[in-house]
């Protein structure tokens, strides 16, 4: 892998892990077309540490807080909202994994991401902040965090999608959707890095891995700051409208023989 295909890598991760519209399903659209399906775990592991390094860095405020108090309501929010994408990995990854080397299902993924996003949508604006989630909340979004085991299942566009059919106000849903994808996230790199330890697949040279998570880091931080303000007065159709086309598509290259 060249610098520019790890600055493109790094870009297509940072922006698309915030935005609702798939970092997983687009990183292997990514691979794909440079040929870097075998270097998948190293590469997606590095890539989302970026991502992780971005929210670390967003959140640094709110998760000093919440280390001073580790009892608060909202840390236990946040362990009941994780609490179903735990089961959900631990029960069925291998399954997961296989689908996501495939690839064969992430057209109709993207579909049911727009589908999930033109639905909420269209569900009545909620006017609930942060203060008034309950944990009955936090699991029905968990819930929909969990479905983003598949591939090309958007987390974010389902959790921020889960919340504001909860009467979550917009801004909070996507504030709290990102806050919910740093556990999520930290969990799913502990995994990785067991399995990286006994990964025998190509590597990748420094430099560009570097840039990778550079860039990951840089693109996935403007990402969350561009959401949280897009979502507050404007509509999620047109991150639908764009992972419907991209899905149709997918499916009819498929079908052609030629994806």
């Amino acid at each position: 892998m060249n610098w520019l295909e790890a600055a493109i890598l790094g870009f297509i991760q940072g922006l698309t892990e915030f935005l609702p519209i798939s970092s997983t399903g687009h990183l292997y659209l990514g691979r794909k077309i440079f040929g870097l399906q075998d270097a998948g775990l190293f590469l997606d592991t590095m890539l989302h540490i970026g991502t992780f390094i971005a929210l670390i860095v967003f959140y640094k405020d709110i998760l000093w807080k919440l280390a001073k108090r580790p009892f608060s309501k909202l840390v236990f929010l946040l362990a009941a909202g994780t609490i179903p994408a735990v089961i959900a990995g631990l029960l069925f990854k291998d399954f997961f994994d296989g689908i996501s080397k495939t690839g064969m299902t992430i057209g109709w993924e993207f579909i049911f991401t727009a589908l999930c996003l033109l639905f909420a949508d269209r569900v009545k604006k909620g006017a609930r902040k942060l203060d008034d989630l309950t944990f009955s909340d936090a699991l029905w979004i968990g819930s929909f965090q969990a479905l983003a085991i598949f591939p090309a299942v958007s987390r974010s566009g389902l959790t921020i999608a889960g919340a504001l059919m909860r009467g979550i106000d917009k801004e909070t849903a996507a504030y709290f959707s990102f806050l919910l994808s740093i556990p999520a996230v930290f969990g799913a790199l502990l995994f990785q890095l067991k399995d990286l330890a006994e990964y025998t697949g190509p590597s990748i040279g420094f430099p560009a891995m570097l840039i990778a998570t550079i860039a990951s880091a840089i693109f996935g931080y403007l990402a969350v700051a561009f959401m949280i303000n897009f979502v507050k007065n404007h509509s999620l159709k047109w991150f639908a409208l764009y992972v419907l086309v991209l899905g149709a598509g997918i499916l009819l290259l498929q079908g052609m023989k030629i994806f």
